[in-house]
């Protein structure tokens, strides 16, 4: 079971999470160019050979560009071809919250395709708020009981008012602990952020592969930018600028798409594993597994965990092993009355607040908890695999941070530049997301559906097709004619 609490540190600091407020910032906006950066070292904790790291300073507030400023680090993997070498790749992981200067050379990790390094300089970023870029906190300690980004499964009313405590009490201590920062942390200012990183590496135009919430980003960055932005690449999309409540609902709606993939996946297998003939009988194994530990833990993880440990291994087919084997020891040890665990590590605190941040400073959430009450009811009864997680009440209902601007309108009137890339199968991110991306940037885009399962295609994907549209994007600029289907 160690490996559903790996799992949970993993993804909870890169998962991406999407209205209340109508979103009117303008669609384009004039950034005042930062001054010229100098390449460095990378800080002692970024252990990728051949990146190089340096610092732009921006205004914390764009309205007041005289103001105070802060640094933002970021970092470079060269391009080592001049003669191909179009321009910059900016990058983002997901999240919001997680640190991004290690993702070049994660790139390189994966397989991305070597034509696009030789086309750019691979940009990776801390973003405002995150690691090495001002960061912030809002003290969030495991005393609290907070288990991160995604809420714990409601498994009754005592679960939810118990998740109902923890939400205001993190919330409480994000105003408490807010030095006046916390208001600029907003995914319209990381978007203006990209445009002043382009500036400062003296480029005329940016292009950007974001991925998860990555995609909110990109598509403010798109929308607010027009003019100055090159090629951009959504990768499995949250389906707006922002994050709101909607948005964190459709993750039921993402594992129920793509639990078959394991289930059948397992079935299988079931000579080894013993989970079910069929992809339905495991599936009732999970339900099983998961009433035996909302009774008792074993190794330490309750219900909860074992559901959320569960989504998570839905990221990528390659979890499905470790995942089989957790389930398997979960069927086999007695229950322990000894107590789950409460929180992940209070040294996630910078990415909870960077999180928090963005999540409730982007759009209002709804106040009341008997709305979230009946949401979960509802979720519970639609998606029962994980409907009373994903609806379950956040620290966003009781945030206490001023809204500082609406969230960016996406931006449908510009160039031809965005390519939406989805898999048809993602746990997070469904693929009525990337659709919904679509229909909002219109003619500028092409979605480029994909018959795979789990979160992230470029470079993170088995897709070759797939691979090979979005390089072919990158490098040549050759966009399909139409959407188009891997």
């Amino acid at each position: 079971m160690r490996f559903v609490r790996s799992l949970l540190i993993a993804a909870l600091s890169g998962v991406a999470i999407a209205g209340c407020s109508a979103p009117s910032t303008p669609a384009s906006q004039t950034i005042p160019a930062p001054p010229p950066i100098s390449w460095t070292e990378c800080p002692d904790d970024v252990d990728s050979p051949g990146l190089q790291c340096a610092t732009v300073r921006v205004p914390l507030d764009y309205d007041d560009p005289d103001g105070t400023t802060i640094d933002l680090t970021i970092s470079r993997l060269a391009s080592k071809n001049p003669e191909k070498r179009r321009g910059v790749l900016m990058l983002n992981p997901g999240g919001p919250g997680g640190t991004g200067l290690d993702q070049p050379a994660f790139l390189v990790e994966r397989g991305i395709p070597q034509q696009t390094l030789d086309s750019y300089d691979l940009i990776g970023i801390d973003s405002r708020g995150i690691g090495h870029s001002s960061p912030i906190s809002c003290g969030i300690t495991d005393d609290i009981g907070y288990r991160g980004a995604v809420p714990p499964y409601a498994y009754d009313d005592t679960a939810f008012d118990e998740q109902n405590a923890v939400a205001k009490k993190v919330a409480e201590k994000c105003a408490a602990n807010d030095d006046g920062r916390l208001r600029h942390i907003t995914t319209a200012n990381m978007a203006r952020d990209l445009d002043s990183i382009r500036q400062a590496l003296g480029e005329a135009k940016g292009s950007f592969l974001g991925y998860s919430y990555g995609s909110a980003l990109g598509a403010a960055y798109a929308s607010m930018f027009p003019d100055t932005t090159d090629r951009i690449v959504l990768d499995s999309n949250i389906g707006d600028t922002h994050l709101d409540r909607s948005g964190l609902r459709t993750y039921a709606e993402g594992m129920e798409d793509t639990f078959p993939d394991f289930a059948q996946w397992a079935a299988a297998r079931d000579d080894r594993f013993g989970l079910g003939r069929t992809p339905d009988e495991v599936r009732q194994t999970y339900f099983t597994i998961a009433d035996k530990l909302d009774r008792g833990s074993v190794d330490g993880l309750d219900g909860r965990s074992f559901r959320l440990g569960t989504f998570v291994s839905l990221y990528n087919p390659a979890s499905y092993e470790a995942a089989a084997r957790s389930w398997r020891t979960a069927l086999d040890t007695p229950p322990s009355t000894d107590p789950a665990v409460g929180s992940v590590l209070s040294a996630f605190d910078n990415t909870w607040s960077v999180f928090l941040a963005v999540t409730c400073n982007d759009v209002e959430w709804p106040r009341d908890p008997a709305v979230y009450r009946q949401a979960i009811a509802e979720d519970r009864n639609k998606f029962p695999l994980f409907g009373a997680a994903s609806a379950n009440i956040v620290p966003c209902a009781y945030w206490q941070i001023e809204h500082s601007e609406p969230p960016v309108a996406v931006e449908s009137n510009g160039p031809t530049n965005v390519l939406i890339a989805q898999h048809r199968r993602d746990p997070v991110t469904p693929l009525s997301n990337g659709e919904r991306m679509k229909e909002k940037f219109g003619d500028r885009s092409r979605l480029l559906t994909v018959d795979g399962s789990g979160h992230g295609v470029y470079a993170l994907g088995k897709n070759k097709c797939a691979q090979d549209v979005i390089t072919a994007y990158l490098v040549d600029g050759v966009v399909p004619e139409t959407d188009a289907t891997c």
